[in-house]
């Protein structure tokens, strides 16, 4: 055997030298044992060889293809990069190659879990791979004995795999077509002949030009003299080896023609791919254009796709609302409609109507008419909602005439539902203009005085204009919850008076492009009601479209907050042991809440005091009750609050919470004087004096404060010993337990905080990131048990912060 008894990765390093010295076998694809390239690479990069499964021992040829299938579809490495022309498996004692070609449609199973561990040989995923390619194996596949057929092996990579190019086109689908795009824009798109500026301010994006090309049939060959286009309604077609621009979509007397300036480029670009698409997913990516809009453009535009899942929910609460036949009692209107996905379901085409701002997703819409889509194309047209005005067609305006009629007959117009998820780009400054031109349209200008600060986002503008210009509707909305929690949006719900009939809840990240942990609501609103937001209970859903529960939502209106309360305390003439931020109301700023060194720099925005002996115990509080509730994506914009005065006389909670603060938080010893330490030098054995006594001289009653009373006379603050729970308690020994072992160890730093022994032991990254654990086992089992008895002391407070008031439930 050439490579018994040596381990896998110097099988790959020999098998390399070997066999493959003229190549590059040095780079790392993912999880695919061995690749194989060329060593100098051209415009499009260099054309993978071959990726291979490398094993151990002698192992059976389609086990280890069948391993390296499952590695590249979990991963869709055939996606990321040019799929190579062999793949191969190798052992101890044989190689094996077969073409790729041969084996690529595997990739594109339906309803197959590619989320399998590759190296699990007994998941019904892995012995169904096995199945399928058994027979293409035995046939098509080209093995050698290293020892055996050493010459033929070597006349094989010199004849096979080194002249080896790409033979299989890649072909397109909904997991591809996306990098393909970003692959066309630095290659393709610098080639098309025109001024990219000047089209993107007649709305019409690069996106526009790669979706001709992808909508072409190539007819098999390498050629682009013979390849036309299959879809002739987009807003951008392929033509005569260019691109035309249909007249009555850029508002011209004649089509308008686009030059390929270098047509070797885009034919090299192209011979490696497949088009069109594979039929099951030209309507998906037809429907999904708006993946193809740049985020700044989407946000503006609304061009955000709606996930299936959610409009079917919001369209069975609009029937649990409005009764089985609404759709043919009631008339529809999407006036953010993009490619019009949120009225995918809707059955009665002659009551819905479609409008956005883009004429290429007009195009879109009308293309997905013809092939299928449940709409009229009289109902479907461009109109800006916040620019243009309630004009019809009749009189050169763009609301078709029935609908214009529905709006203007008050009886009508009762049964005329506005259906929507609107754009929610907003400006970046505090006084709503920001982001260049982001939020400015004749709706922003018209209502400002009203709107007030919340002019800032476009879908309160949306929101706005149908309050006030299509009175009496159905609105059906997607948008966060700003309009009905956040503090400066009482501006908007001192106007808006629709009653709020039904609301759910869905995770933010389940929308597209969407990163933040909060929650998107879809609202009912009956505009015929009068009636001000105070509260109202949602039904909550997890991403999976599961019932969770029910979640109280609060408008917060005429109540004070929690940094209001601040106001009671923190101003103090004493010795600061720290300054503490305090960020927003909300769960959203959670993990900026934190302390830093007395006296530091803050933003003049941020809510910051000193913390000192006369203010500790109300600071502790605020620090904890801030932050020892975890902030998720359904409390992001739960507001903090002034609380009830029973937590003046609740010392056990006091002292809680005073505990949760010393054993949870940054204080450095980087701050200057440490004055933080709830341990005396004697409790943890240290080998010097601290500079401190502060915190056990405060603990133990022996500092004197500053007789601070609340508004009732009240004596708080007071100068007396603290007495502790017994879950605080716990949380003390376990500490103590924790500061003995670190100053157990030399030449440590006798003034740590638990921050520096925490980064003493765990050290930190490249990155500059402290890292999770140590290596140190003591250590960890000492910190972890710390973390226990903080979670059971967490559990204690927690129902203790609604009860005093600083939390609605």
């Amino acid at each position: 055997m050439k490579y018994k008894n040596i381990r896998e990765e110097e099988l790959k390093n020999k098998v390399g030298v070997d066999w493959f010295k003229l190549f590059d076998t040095t780079e790392i694809l993912g999880n695919i044992d061995f690749t194989v390239f060329p060593k100098q690479s051209d415009l499009f990069g260099r054309t993978p060889l071959l990726w291979a499964e490398a094993k151990t021992g002698n192992y059976d040829i389609p086990t280890m293809f069948v391993q390296l299938i499952l590695t590249i579809g979990k991963a869709r490495t055939f996606d990321k990069t040019l799929p190579p022309a062999f793949l191969g498996a190798f052992d101890f004692k044989k190689i094996a190659f077969v073409d790729y070609i041969n084996i690529q449609d595997i990739f594109y199973l339906n309803d197959f879990n590619w989320n399998v561990t590759p190296s699990n040989h007994e998941t019904k995923e892995f012995k169904y791979i096995k199945e399928r390619i058994k027979a293409i194996l035995k046939i098509k596949t080209y093995v050698f004995d290293y020892q055996k057929d050493e010459k033929i092996l070597k006349n094989f990579i010199k004849n096979n795999i080194a002249k080896a190019t790409t033979k299989s086109k890649i072909k397109i689908d909904k997991n591809n077509f996306i990098p393909i795009y970003l692959r066309w824009l630095e290659i393709v798109k610098p080639i098309i002949g025109v001024n990219w500026e000047e089209l993107k301010r007649a709305n019409i994006l690069d996106s526009d030009f790669y979706l001709a090309d992808l909508f072409v049939d190539d007819n098999d060959t390498q050629n682009i003299e013979d390849d036309l286009t299959i879809r002739d309604s987009l807003f951008v077609v392929y033509q005569n080896q260019g691109y035309k621009i249909a007249k009555e979509n850029i508002k011209q007397m004649f089509d308008a023609t686009v030059n390929i300036k270098n047509k070797d480029t885009y034919l090299q670009f192209w011979k490696l791919y497949k088009r069109p698409p594979l039929k099951e997913f030209q309507d998906y990516i037809i429907e999904r254009r708006d993946l193809l809009v740049p985020q700044d453009i989407r946000e503006r535009k609304g061009a955000f796709f709606t996930p299936r899942m959610w409009v079917e929910l919001s369209q069975k609460y609009l029937t649990d609302f409005l009764g089985e036949n609404w759709q043919d009692e009631f008339y529809i209107w999407d006036c953010a409609a993009g490619t019009g996905n949120l009225l995918a379901g809707l059955t009665n085409k002659y009551n819905i109507y479609a409008s956005t701002l883009d004429q290429a997703d007009i195009n879109v819409m009308h293309e997905r008419i013809e092939h299928g889509a449940n709409l009229l194309e009289k109902h479907v047209f461009q109109f800006d909602f916040l620019n243009d005005d309630f004009s019809p067609k009749s009189k050169n305006g763009k609301i078709p005439d029935s609908l214009f009629d529905i709006i203007n007959d008050a009886e009508k117009r009762k049964k005329l539902i506005i259906y929507i998820n609107p754009p929610y780009a907003e400006a970046d400054n505090r006084i709503g203009e920001g982001r260049k031109g982001v939020a400015e349209s004749n709706i922003h200008k018209k209502y400002s005085d009203k709107m007030g600060y919340t002019k800032r986002e476009m879908y309160i503008q949306f929101l706005t204009r149908i309050y006030f210009e299509i009175p009496h509707v159905v609105l059906a909305n997607f948008s966060t919850l700003k309009n009905l929690q956040a503090p400066r949006f009482l501006d908007f719900r001192n106007f808006y008076k629709a009653k709020l009939e039904k609301l759910f809840l869905s995770p933010a990240k389940t929308f597209d492009n969407v990163s933040g942990e909060f929650p998107i609501g879809f609202f009912i609103w009956d505009t015929k009601k009068e009636e001000k937001f105070e509260f109202i209970e949602a039904d909550v859903y997890d991403k999976n479209k599961d019932f969770i529960g029910i979640k109280n939502i609060w408008a917060y209106d005429n109540l004070k907050f929690i940094n209001d309360w601040v106001k009671t305390f923190r101003k103090t003439n004493s010795e600061s042991i720290a300054t503490i931020i305090g960020v927003g109301s909300d769960f959203q700023n959670q993990r900026l809440v934190r302390f830093g060194e007395p006296f530091m720099k803050v933003p003049a925005s941020n809510h910051n005091w000193q913390t000192s002996k006369d203010n500790l115990i109300q600071t502790s509080i605020y620090y904890t009750v801030r932050r020892i509730i975890d902030a998720n994506w359904l409390n992001d914009r739960d507001q903090f609050l002034w609380p009830d005065i029973g937590w003046q006389e609740d010392t056990e909670f006091q002292n809680d919470c005073l505990t949760h603060t010393l054993f949870s938080n940054n204080i450095s010893n980087s701050f200057g004087t440490n004055h933080w330490i709830p341990f005396t030098e004697e409790e943890v054995n240290a080998k010097e004096r601290f500079e401190s006594h502060f915190m056990t001289d405060f603990i133990k009653g022996k500092i004197k404060i500053e007789n601070k009373t609340d508004l009732f006379g009240n004596g708080i603050n007071k100068n007396v010993k603290r007495e502790f729970s017994n879950e605080a308690n716990q949380v003390f020994d376990t500490g103590k337990e924790l500061w003995k072992y670190y100053h157990s160890k030399p030449n440590v730093n006798v003034n740590a905080s638990l921050y520096d022994i925490r980064e003493y032991f765990q050290g930190r990254n490249d990155k500059g990131r402290m890292n999770s654990r140590s290596d140190d086992e003591i250590y960890m089992e000492f910190i972890s048990e710390l973390r226990r008895k903080l979670n059971s002391l967490a559990d204690k407070i927690k129902p203790k912060i609604f009860k005093h008031g600083f939390l609605k439930e």
